[in-house]
């Protein structure tokens, strides 16, 4: 095993007041409290008996023409954390790269919404936004998965639809918002979120009753109740195309196997952040790609499978 990993997470509960885009760098009165790994939440050891079917099945939808590395990175991801199940619903001239790169993936072809109906209903955990477009086929796509209620992770132009398009997402789903598409969503400039992102994080998390992971550096995550999580690990080397796509998938599967919302987002966005601080080490040209067999590492040593 390596070094183990130390956490540098901090819980703040700032005055969660109507947001101001106005620079709001300190909220008075809530000392940080840093957290060691042995407060994120862990895993539960895993039963000698146990089956495929234990562990949830994760749904990954996205992937427009151009863009079908994206539902592969946050597949991936899931499959490598845990998921007993992981399905992929894309364009269908995806589907032999699909396969060809994971062949432990059930990837399905989709024209049109109709076709998303059946997978939809048999997953526990949807992922929807990883290269899904704008355009009218990720639109209709985006609307089937919002009306399933199964628990979710929202990421990419999923938020950027949902900023255009008054939508509710189901009890227990994850936004995973960069800078710029929570900008979009609260309708304001980035260097406004930027400013205040402990206000901006805690505003979405209430807009649409969902935890809110704010990306960037010193990742927040925020919940409808006001709670706030501070992740201060990750690395210079992680700023590059393709690392949120992992991340969903990280947070998919561990919702996937009982994990509720806010833990999953504060415990996948820590191993994300300490993958990617292992591999920056190595300096520039991290790829995405590069962080799952790494996060698979550092989620055994924080919650090993036999106990």
């Amino acid at each position: 095993m390596g070094k183990a990993i130390r956490a540098q997470v901090r819980i703040i509960l700032p005055d969660i007041g109507a947001f101001d885009p106005m620079p709001q760098t300190k909220h008075p009165g809530h000392a940080p409290q840093i957290l060691s790994s042995l407060s994120v939440a862990h895993l539960p050891a895993r039963a000698p008996q146990a089956h495929k079917g234990d562990f949830g099945h994760v749904l990954v939808v996205g992937g427009d023409l151009g863009t079908g590395g994206a539902v592969l990175l946050s597949a991936e991801a899931a499959l490598r954390c845990g998921a007993g199940l992981v399905s992929v619903a894309t364009r269908p001239e995806h589907v032999g790269a699909a396969l060809a790169r994971l062949p432990e993936v059930m990837c399905l072809g989709v024209e049109s919404a109709n076709q998303l109906m059946d997978v939809r209903e048999r997953a526990s955990v949807l992922v929807v936004g990883p290269g899904l477009g704008q355009a009218a086929w990720g639109r209709s796509l985006l609307s089937v998965v919002a009306n399933a209620e199964r628990p979710q992770v929202w990421d990419a132009d999923a938020l950027n639809l949902l900023a255009r398009t008054p939508l509710s997402l189901p009890p227990g789903s994850v936004l995973t918002p960069h800078p710029g598409e929570a900008a979009r969503l609260l309708g304001v400039s980035t260097e406004a979120v930027q400013a205040d992102r402990p206000g901006a994080a805690l505003k979405l998390a209430r807009r649409y009753a969902s935890v809110c992971v704010l990306k960037g550096a010193g990742t927040l995550v925020a919940d409808p109740d006001g709670r706030l999580a501070l992740c201060e690990r990750g690395h210079p080397a992680m700023a590059g195309a393709g690392l949120g796509d992992v991340l969903t998938g990280v947070v998919a599967a561990l919702l996937a196997q009982g994990l509720d919302a806010w833990n999953a987002a504060c415990l996948g966005v820590w191993l994300h952040a300490c993958a990617g601080e292992r591999l920056g080490v190595k300096g520039r040209g991290l790829a995405a790609g590069d962080l799952a067999p790494i996060i698979r590492e550092l989620l055994e040593e924080h919650s090993a499978c036999l106990g």
